[in-house]
């Protein structure tokens, strides 16, 4: 169990630190643990080396900072360590399949990977659950009690993924684009797994709701490419409700991942 406190140590440095000039051995030894045995641990716990978990945390805090600041983008590429405003936008292209201009132009949501967090609970023995942090948004949750979330799972994900990681991603990158695409500013989309979205849309109107998750879902089977490969892309959505009563995170979380498990065995 240690092992789960020292990924958690390390996630914590990793956001302290995010706008400073850190390194792998840096976290390691902050953590007192070998680079090697760290190394590990992110590839165990995240799937991800430390560096690639480093750059898509980065990249998603300076996509928040495009939408929701003034600052130019040669700012903000210096403010994450980047040398130059052509390697951040490199990096930020290989994150989000589009350059940081055009991103300003045409997205709403900046949340493709959010800070992981792991929750612990006592028992008989000790769990910990990998889950991601929704602190940020949390008050608006709250603010939108009552209203429609829609939860979207993509389908046939670990078959793409078996294509290839990086097809994996566009895959995301499609889903998220499709969804960001016909939400308002006044909805809230966030990323809640691996392939697991939730809009929340603010309406109380069930039809209404369904209306946009068809205008999400009528671009199935579109494709994306990978190298020479054509692959289809396709979701599956399911409705849920943010409750007027006190919202517990762990809660809403339990409830929008049943969600998904209803309409994946539906």
């Amino acid at each position: 169990m240690r092992n789960f406190y020292i990924l958690t140590e390390a996630l914590e440095y990793i956001e302290q630190n995010i706008c400073e000039n850190i390194n792998s051995q840096m976290i390691a030894d902050y953590c007192c643990v070998s680079l090697s045995s760290l190394q590990k641990l992110f590839r165990i716990g995240l799937h991800l080396s430390i560096k690639e978990y480093i750059e898509k945390r980065r990249m998603c805090l300076a996509a928040r900072d495009i939408l929701h600041s003034n600052k130019k983008l040669i700012d903000i590429a210096y403010q994450y360590q980047f040398s130059s405003p052509e390697s951040f936008t490199r990096a930020f292209t290989r994150i989000w399949n589009e350059t940081p201009s055009s991103y300003r132009k045409h997205w709403k949501f900046s949340g493709l990977f959010p800070r992981i967090n792991y929750d612990y609970k006592e028992g008989g023995r000790i769990m910990a659950s990998k889950n991601v942090d929704i602190s940020e948004a949390y008050e608006t949750f709250r603010s939108m009690s009552n209203s429609y979330v829609i939860c979207f799972d993509i389908i046939k994900m670990m078959a793409i993924n078996n294509i290839s990681h990086e097809a994996g991603d566009l895959a995301i990158i499609e889903v998220c684009k499709r969804i960001d695409a016909v939400s308002s500013d006044q909805m809230l989309l966030f990323r809640f797994g691996g392939d697991e979205f939730a809009l929340v849309t603010g309406l109380d109107d069930l039809e209404e709701t369904q209306k946009i998750a068809q205008q999400i879902l009528s671009k199935n089977e579109e494709p994306i490419y990978w190298q020479d490969q054509k692959i289809p892309v396709s979701v599956r959505a399911g409705y849920t409700r943010i409750p007027e009563k006190s919202l517990y995170k762990g809660d809403f979380f339990i409830e929008l991942h049943n969600t998904v498990h209803k309409i994946k065995t539906n």
